[in-house]
C-alpha cells in the first residue's frame, strides 16, 4: 500500500489529503497537524472577534472524526512533525513516533513576522484557532487597542475590534497602509476607516509595548489594553530546510510546476512555498487560500498520476472594510516603476451601475499597463459594491493574455441594476485604446511639471464644481462654452481637465480637431485630490 503523509492541514494540506482519497481508495493517507485544528476557515477568523460570526464551531470545518468517517484518513491533531529523514523516507514527531512515507507533502503555512520590540511578549498574532481564542479572551472587557501592521489582516482585526466599540489605533512604520495598492488608492481606503473610527497612523513604528500602551518612535503613547502584531508573514520552512530542500532568498521552499521540491518523493504547497510570479516569472510568496487550495488538489493529481501543472500566479486579493471593499491583482505602479517597465496607467471613478438605477454608488479603478506592449500589469478597484467583480474581470483578462485595449472587447451583463452599457471594464479599455493610439493623457503627479513648461491648466468643470475645489493654478473654462475660447487658446499648450476625465477628454479632443496641442489629465480633479491626501 502506498503511504502519502502530509505534515499541515487547512487549505493546502486538507485539499490535498482529500482529493487523494477521491483520486485512490487504497491509498494510506496520514496527516499531522501541529495545532488543535486541522480544518478552519483561517480568513473569517477575525470576524468572530465582531460577533458578525456568531458561532465559533462555524469557523471549524471538519474535524479527525468526520474527516476519518467521509474520507478514511488518518488525521492527527496536536502533532508536530520535527524532522525528515530522506534517505530512510521517515517523518519523526514531536512525541518521538516515526512515520515511513511513499510521498510526503509539506503544508505547514506561514508564521506571522514578530518585531524584537521591548514587551513583544504581550502582543497577540491572528493565524490559527488557538490564537483567535486568546485574542477574543483578552478584548473581553477592553477599551483600547494597537494593531501593528497596516495590511489585510491588520485592517480587518482592527475593523472588527472597533465594531466591538474598542478605541481602535492601526500604527504602520511605512508611509501607507494596503501595500498593494499605490499611495493615491490606499489613501481612500485610510480615509474610510478615519470616517469609521478607527486611527491610522502612518510612517510610524513602534519602539516598545509596555503594559497598557505602545510607544512610537517619535514618543508618542498610545493606550492599548490589547496589542496585536500584524506586519505580514513568512514561510514555515524551517522543518524543509533542515532536511536540506532547496529554500528560496525569502524563505519559501522551492518548487517546480509539480510542486515537487528538491526531493521527488516530496511535495510542498501553501504559504510555505515559492511560487511563479505572473507578470514576470520570477519567483515570489504569495499567501493566499485560494492559491493553497488549488495547488492541494494540483498535487494530488500529480501524486496519483495526472499530467497537470501549477500556472504563475496573480496574487488576486480583497479585503472588506465597513462596507467598503478594495481589490487588487497583479502588480501596482510602483513595483512596474520599480522593476523599469515603460508604465501607463489609466485612472477613472465610474458607478458600480448605471446612474439612474437607485443604489448606484462609485467606484475606484486604476489600470497598470505595459505601454511597449499593450499588456495588463495590475488593476486596484475601490468601491462599496461591485469592485471584487471588476478585479475579478481584469485578473481572468490577465489570465489569458488578453491586452489592456482587447477589455473594451468583452462581453459583460448588464442590466441597469448590475452594470452599464459600457461597463468600467470597458470604460478602461476604451480609455487606454485612446492613450495608445495618440491621446495625450498626463498623470496627476506631472501636472505642476507641465505647468512649469508653460502649459496653461484648464478647469472644464462647471463655475460652481471649480468653486468648491480645483487643481492648483488652473482656470475655469467650462467645456460647454469652450469652443468660445478657441481663439484665444489658438497659441497655448493646453492642460484640461473635469472631475473624473471624462469631460476632459471630451474638451481634449475637440482642441486637438482644432489644431491645439492638449492633454488631459488622467482621472481628473479626483484623482489629483485622492492623491493629496496620500
Amino acid at each position: 500500500m502506498t503511504t502519502t503523509v502530509i505534515i499541515g492541514g487547512v487549505a493546502g494540506g486538507m485539499s490535498t489529503a482529500t482529493r487523494l482519497r477521491r483520486r485512490d481508495e487504497d491509498m494510506e493517507i496520514i496527516v499531522l497537524e501541529a495545532s488543535g485544528y486541522v480544518s478552519f476557515a483561517n480568513c473569517g477568523l477575525p470576524y468572530h472577534l465582531s460577533g458578525t460570526i456568531e458561532q465559533r464551531q462555524s469557523l471549524l470545518l471538519q474535524t479527525p472524526e468526520s474527516l476519518n468517517s467521509r474520507f478514511n484518513l488518518d488525521v492527527r491533531v496536536n502533532t508536530r512533525a520535527t524532522k525528515i529523514d530522506r534517505d530512510a523516507q521517515t517523518v519523526t514527531t514531536e512525541a518521538g513516533d516515526t512515520i515511513s512515507y511513499d510521498f510526503l507533502v509539506l503544508s505547514p503555512g506561514a508564521t506571522p513576522v514578530r518585531p524584537p520590540l521591548p514587551g513583544i511578549e504581550r502582543a497577540l498574532s491572528l493565524r490559527t484557532v488557538e490564537d483567535l481564542d486568546a485574542i477574543k479572551a483578552a478584548v473581553d472587557g477592553a477599551q483600547s487597542a494597537a494593531i501593528i501592521g497596516g495590511g489585510f489582516i491588520g485592517l480587518e482585526v482592527a475593523e472588527n475590534l472597533a465594531h466591538r466599540g474598542i478605541a481602535t489605533t492601526i500604527i504602520e512604520a511605512s508611509p501607507q497602509i494596503m501595500g498593494p495598492l499605490d499611495p493615491e488608492m490606499a489613501a481612500i481606503v485610510k480615509k474610510h476607516l478615519e470616517d469609521n473610527g478607527v486611527t491610522v497612523l502612518t510612517d510610524s513604528a513602534a519602539s516598545e509595548i509596555t503594559e497598557q500602551s505602545v510607544t512610537l518612535n517619535d514618543g508618542t503613547t498610545i493606550d492599548a489594553d490589547v496589542v496585536i502584531t500584524a506586519i505580514g508573514v513568512k514561510p514555515a520552512s524551517t522543518l524543509a530546510s533542515d532536511a536540506g530542500l532547496e529554500v528560496g532568498e525569502r524563505g519559501g521552499i522551492v518548487v517546480d510546476d509539480a510542486m515537487r521540491t528538491s526531493d521527488p518523493r516530496i511535495f510542498a504547497v501553501g504559504d510555505a512555498t515559492q511560487k511563479r510570479d505572473a507578470v514576470n516569472d520570477e519567483p515570489t510568496l504569495v499567501p493566499l487560500a485560494q492559491t493553497a487550495n488549488r495547488h492541494g488538489r494540483l498535487v494530488a493529481d500529480v501524486i496519483t498520476d495526472r499530467d497537470t501543472a501549477a500556472r504563475p500566479v496573480l496574487g488576486t486579493a480583497v479585503v472588506g472594510l465597513f462596507g467598503l471593499a478594495a481589490a487588487s491583482v497583479g502588480w501596482n505602479e510602483k513595483r512596474a516603476r520599480a522593476a523599469g517597465r515603460n508604465v501607463r496607467t489609466v485612472y477613472l471613478h465610474p458607478s458600480n451601475h448605471a446612474g439612474y438605477y437607485p443604489g448606484a454608488s462609485q467606484i475606484h479603478l486604476k489600470l497598470v499597463v505595459d505601454a511597449d506592449t499593450d499588456a495588463i500589469l495590475g488593476a486596484q478597484a475601490i468601491g462599496e459594491d461591485g469592485a471584487d467583480k471588476r478585479i475579478d474581470v481584469i485578473a481572468t483578462a490577465m489570465r489569458a493574455r488578453l491586452t489592456a485595449s482587447d477589455l473594451a472587447d468583452l462581453e459583460l451583463a448588464y442590466a441597469p441594476q448590475f452594470g452599464s452599457a459600457k461597463d468600467p471594464v470597458n470604460m478602461a479599455g476604451f480609455i487606454n485604446d485612446n492613450i495608445k493610439h495618440g491621446e495625450r493623457t498626463v498623470a496627476f503627479n506631472e501636472i505642476a511639471r507641465y505647468v512649469d513648461e508653460g502649459w496653461t491648466l484648464i478647469d472644464v468643470r462647471t463655475p460652481g464644481e471649480h468653486a468648491n475645489g480645483t487643481i492648483t493654478g488652473a482656470i475655469n473654462i467650462e467645456l460647454d462654452s469652450l469652443r468660445d475660447h478657441l481663439d484665444e487658446l489658438a497659441d497655448e499648450k493646453a492642460l484640461v481637465f473635469c472631475q473624473v476625465g471624462q469631460r476632459g477628454h471630451t474638451a481634449a479632443s475637440l482642441l486637438a480637431n482644432r489644431g491645439i496641442e492638449v492633454a488631459n489629465v488622467g482621472g481628473g480633479y479626483l484623482t489629483w485630490k485622492l492623491a493629496q491626501e496620500a
